[in-house]
């Protein structure tokens, strides 16, 4: 396991996709969304958008990768969380969305071929700060989510139908609607994975 403090700066195998206007270092990397930014593929609203901002980095299939954020959502639907990208028609991301001062969604988003589903869960808008980790074997995923980093839940198992064995990882975070908001990551893993 390689442990990521991102509070040392951006490592240099990392690299940004959509980089944001706005970011810094600030006992982790904080960055601020740009508005009208999302990752979402055709399914029901029949948008295509795939210009959220993205810090990643190339894994070979049969890693782990997980990463702690800090995030003060202020917009409907604010996010960010991990993504695991083979291209704009085939990824997933998992995060926490902004909903209302109530409940957000604990979430997961799978695109395939073009056309994302998103599974949710509502949980209370006082949870400010979440662990997520993304296992694969091949092309099958176990996507989790933590409150503090040891005790882990299940949130889905995944297949991407694009055959590949090397994967864009990491962190992502978007604003689809006009506002802005601020999430920081300060810590992350990469390893491999014991799942399957």
């Amino acid at each position: 396991m390689k442990k990521i403090d991102f509070q040392n700066g951006i490592p240099e195998d990392f690299y940004w996709f959509n980089e944001p206007e706005n970011h810094h270092l600030d006992e982790g990397l904080v960055i601020k969304t740009n508005p009208e930014t999302d990752f979402w593929q055709r399914t029901h609203y029949g948008f295509k958008r795939d210009n959220g901002h993205c810090l990643l980095t190339e894994l070979e299939e049969g890693f782990s990768f997980s990463a702690h954020f800090e995030f003060e959502p202020e917009n409907l639907y604010d996010q960010s969380g991990l993504i695991v990208r083979v291209n704009k028609d085939n990824w997933i991301k998992v995060s926490t969305e902004y909903e209302d001062g109530d409940m957000n969604k604990l979430g997961s988003v799978v695109t395939n071929l073009g056309f994302s589903d998103w599974a949710s869960t509502d949980i209370s808008s006082e949870i400010s700060s979440m662990w997520y980790r993304v296992k694969s074997s091949a092309n099958d995923f176990l996507i989790e989510n933590s409150l503090d980093g040891e005790d882990w839940s299940q949130m889905r198992v995944a297949h991407l139908h694009k055959e590949t064995d090397r994967f864009e990882v990491g962190i992502y975070a978007c604003s689809p609607r006009q506002g802005r908001f601020n999430c920081k990551v300060d810590e992350a893993v990469v390893g491999k994975s014991d799942w399957g």
